[in-house]
């Protein structure tokens, strides 16, 4: 028989032992699922994961394997970008996004979990079959077999050796070198860098609060939550919180606890208020810790949020008081001042990373000029329905200089009416290192919160 012949008769009559139907597990391939669509269409892994989860049906332990390796994936595909461009024989930005995005899933099983490297690396071949095709299925497995040759110690010999600084804690930390630099400006120190980014790589557990009138901190740690170090509503709490009570029946809330901090010192401020606005609301953590404040101070509070949808989410946490619907730069036109106003404004989110893990890939230095131009436009809206004698507090979840202390240094120059006030007057007592100036920093590294800003001005009477 000829080649011909023989080639003809493969083709016609294929050897059923030559292939199989690829039979991936399901966790995997939820996991590529989310992964494909944040990195690809946009998507929010926060709001899909859970989403895809609750419908999927799984056992708690492939819910927690999913949840680990979808955003571990994201938190550190840089890193594990890198690894892959060193094995791959053509330029990395160049390959296949599916072929990327499952490397990138096998690369975080062969280094940040605990999975047996024969099991990753099958396991995820078997996706790849799955969801890319046979001859892509051949290359993904090529390239993670190259890849678990060595162990990351040994990946990142190489990159313990560059000579400059940010490409190397960039690299290692997986974080964009525009990121690491901007924390290089702020903290100056190589080490407390490195311990700021390795921060940012540990997944926040959840920390629940407390309402006042609603519920207590001591409720919450009768659920076996652990009170939280510097908030006097908060507690860590290593469950589900979708479980408990007081969190299905809106008496408690989920909130990182810099969050909490930023609402509760600037209530305490705000004491003597009688009207407080919370101008950039959703989706309502700081609403609704403010709002059940000012009920039981005898306070009018009232909310504004932009987008319908996370309007409604305020609406719901805020009880009876007022939601507005609004562009908070257009706050005069509804006519009315307050005594008191919070601006949590919107801003890169580089203070809660840990918790955000795509953010770090999506945000921009072009993102962060676009937004401190929004940021200035909202704080002189805000300033210009603040009655004399009112408190105006700007807030940011980013650590940011152009974003924090850039910001303030401009509220006080356009806004000579303005005094700024020292916000460590008004500090839990255990609170320290937290001071940039007058204003609060938070940082991840050294409090275990996001890295919350906030500036408290007083508008002179």
């Amino acid at each position: 028989m000829g080649l011909e012949s023989l080639t003809v008769n493969s083709l016609v009559k294929p050897r059923r032992d030559t292939f199989r139907s690829p039979k991936p597990d399901a966790p995997r391939v939820l996991a590529y699922d989310i992964v494909s669509e944040v990195n690809r269409r946009g998507g929010y892994s926060n709001l899909l994961l859970p989403q895809a989860l609750t419908a999927s049906g799984f056992e708690e332990r492939d819910k927690g394997f999913a949840t680990e390796l979808v955003y571990g994936t994201l938190r550190m595909q840089g890193r594990h970008d890198y690894i892959l461009s060193q094995v791959s024989d053509r330029p990395w930005s160049e390959v296949d996004e599916g072929i990327v995005d499952v490397c990138r899933l096998g690369v975080h099983q062969l280094f940040e979990m605990r999975v047996a490297t024969h099991a990753a690396v099958s396991a995820t071949v078997e996706l790849a079959r799955k969801v890319l095709g046979e001859s892509k299925a051949s290359f993904v497995n090529a390239l993670l077999r190259k890849v678990s040759a060595q162990s990351l110690e040994e990946w990142l010999v190489p990159v313990e050796l560059l000579g400059d600084p940010v490409s190397r804690l960039a690299i290692k930390y997986s974080h964009p070198e525009w990121i690491v630099s901007a924390y290089f400006d702020l903290l100056k120190d190589l080490e407390i860098v490195e311990r700021e980014l390795a921060a940012n790589n540990i997944p926040a557990r959840p920390t629940l609060v407390s309402w006042p009138g609603s519920s207590t901190q001591d409720d919450l740690v009768a659920l076996g939550a652990h009170a939280t170090d510097f908030s006097p509503f908060g507690a860590a709490f290593e469950g589900s919180p979708g479980t408990l009570e007081l969190i299905r029946h809106r008496k408690a809330g989920v909130q990182d606890e810099g969050s909490q901090l930023v609402a509760y010192i600037f209530s305490e401020f705000a004491s003597g208020a009688k009207s407080i606005l919370d101008l950039c609301a959703g989706p309502g953590g700081k609403a609704a810790l403010l709002a059940h404040i000012a009920r039981r101070d005898n306070q009018i509070f009232t909310a504004n949020e932009v987008s319908e949808a996370r309007a409604k989410l305020v609406k719901n946490v805020v009880g009876s008081f007022e939601v507005l619907t609004g562009d908070a730069r257009k706050i005069s036109d509804i006519g009315r001042t307050f005594d008191a106003i919070l601006a949590d404004v919107p801003c890169t989110g580089l203070g809660a990373l840990r918790r955000r893990p795509e953010v770090r890939w999506r945000r921009s230095l072009q993102d962060l000029r676009e937004l401190t131009a929004l940021q200035r436009q909202i704080s002189d809206a805000a300033i210009s329905v603040l009655n004399p004698g009112g408190i105006y507090g700007y807030a940011t979840c980013s650590p940011h200089f152009a974003e924090t202390t850039t910001e303030t240094l401009m509220i006080l120059k356009t806004h000579p009416e303005l005094e700024q006030m020292d916000v460590s007057l008004k500090f839990p007592s255990n609170l320290t290192n937290a001071s940039r100036g007058k204003s609060m920093s938070l940082w991840t590294g050294v409090h275990g919160t996001d890295s919350m800003f906030l500036s408290i001005f007083r508008k002179k009477e």
